[in-house]
């Protein structure tokens, strides 16, 4: 399909430049779309360049270290061995740095205009870029996600998640506020790079509160080994500095606490980055959780604006499939001239990449008896398991949850070795309706984490 621009602008202009928008961008500009993007930040968005990638860069050279460890009195023969951090960053730099001209450069090539800047509504259409004023028949926003604001004193102390990823080096002590995929993932590389003071302080008497609360506690005892101080019921006061590094403030059941550290990082949530947008001045409505849209992905207030990912309220996780799946259904509406496609989310995978993994997808115990399900709830500790034995890994387990009158697989809960590998089987799996015993029916290769999932139903 083409379309024609309007005489001064643009049939389509996207704002963002991450996994919810640039799918967007090259599908409506291979249809023959005038297209521009637009971000403030370099090209790449949160996921490339900011979390997940880089992120599981870092998690997989700590990952070799500890397996290293793992298995140094089993066999394997080596020196001494750690993590050199600065090396660390500059093999995450061999992927984030040349991302962002690589996109730039792929979407030139494409037709697509691409610009650098805040923007912000002006018109129900209407947009500006510094000093530049655009026009569209169509305008998709995919801003992402920023860390949410403390409202402590000495927030501006507190490192963010990307600064993580940027740091020179690694200091000796090191605190995460919250108890998070941010706070335990990046808590775990810290340990294990050789950070000699780590420690997670989170306000709940849970952490991980979208995973099983059973496994959710043989991560933190694994945590908890590992050296990480995982202190619950915590709930930072504030942060101040110090003559030699900072000092953080917290309140928990027994009273206050003080905790001295080198570096404060935000792991306590994250919130849609719509603040600078000034969505009023486009009729765009939205609330805590993002821009207000139809299953169409389509704004419930402007009919000429689309949303995606972590800043569109769907409902639906903030993960990066999701914002790519969201922004594929804005392409199909967008193209169409009309809302033909809507959203209808499979089940949605999702993992923590501590060591070991956890990970899950579907309903968790407690959602399904709420949901008034009868349901068969297999929990099992595996760390005598073949998987884990030649891993040597002892802290793996699982729990499924299987409607005792349909067999239907309702919840998949794992940690240990292999558990993001082994979620997106249980996704595919429930996706497609199959029972329990379809499952156990399949023949899987063996020795494999996959071939465990038949004995988990």
């Amino acid at each position: 399909m083409s379309g024609s621009s309007l005489a001064d602008g643009y049939d389509l202009v996207v704002v963002g430049a991450g996994t919810g928008a640039n799918g967007v961008a090259r599908a409506c500009a291979h249809e023959g779309l005038k297209v521009a993007t637009v971000d403030s930040l370099p090209y790449g968005g949160t996921c490339a360049l900011r979390g997940c990638d880089p992120k599981k860069m870092l998690v997989g050279v700590t990952e070799s270290l500890d397996w290293a460890i793992r298995v140094s009195d089993k066999g394997l023969r080596a020196g001494p061995m750690g993590i050199d951090w600065p090396e660390l960053i500059a093999f995450k730099r061999t992927f984030t740095d040349p991302m962002p001209a690589r996109l730039e450069k792929g979407f030139q090539e494409a037709g697509i205009e691409t610009l650098h800047g805040q923007a912000t509504f002006v018109g129900p259409r209407e947009l500006r870029v510094g000093d530049r004023a655009l026009s569209a028949r169509h305008i998709h926003i995919a801003t992402g996600a920023r860390p949410a604001t403390l409202g402590i004193p000495g927030e501006e102390l507190v490192m963010s998640s990307t600064g993580f990823l940027e740091l020179p080096e690694l200091p000796r002590r090191v605190a995460f506020i919250g108890g998070g995929f941010i706070s335990f993932e990046f808590a775990h590389v810290a340990r294990r790079a050789g950070a000699a003071e780590v420690t997670i302080l989170h306000r709940g008497t849970r952490p991980l509160v979208r995973f099983d609360p059973d496994l959710v506690d043989l991560q933190v005892a694994r945590t908890r080994e590992l050296g990480i101080d995982v202190r619950l019921e915590s709930c930072v006061l504030g942060v101040d500095q110090q003559s030699d590094g900072l000092r953080v403030t917290y309140e928990h059941h027994a009273g206050s606490g003080e905790l001295e550290c080198d570096l404060v990082v935000h792991g306590a949530g994250r919130v849609p980055n719509l603040e600078m947008l000034d969505l009023d001045a486009g009729g765009v409505e939205a609330g805590p959780r993002g821009i207000s849209v139809l299953p169409s992905m389509r704004s419930a207030s402007n009919p000429a604006v689309f949303a995606a990912g972590d800043c569109a309220d769907t409902q639906a996780p903030n993960l990066t499939p999701v914002a790519s799946y969201e922004g594929r259904i804005a392409t199909k509406n967008i193209l169409a001239g009309a809302d033909v496609r809507q959203a209808e989310y499979p089940p949605i995978p999702s993992a923590v990449f501590t060591i070991p993994p956890i990970a899950a997808v579907g309903l968790l115990e407690e959602e399904a008896r709420a949901q008034g399900l009868d349901v068969d709830a297999r929990f099992r500790q595996t760390g005598t398991w073949y998987s884990s034995l030649r891993v040597a890994e002892p802290h793996s387990a699982f729990k499924v949850l299987v409607e005792h009158e349909t067999g239907r697989i309702v919840g998949a809960h794992v940690m240990g070795p292999g558990a993001e590998e082994q979620i997106n089987l249980f996704a595919m799996a429930m996706g497609a309706g199959l029972t329990a015993d379809q499952v156990k029916g399949v023949m899987f290769a063996y020795p494999s984490y996959a071939s465990d999932i038949a004995s988990m139903v």
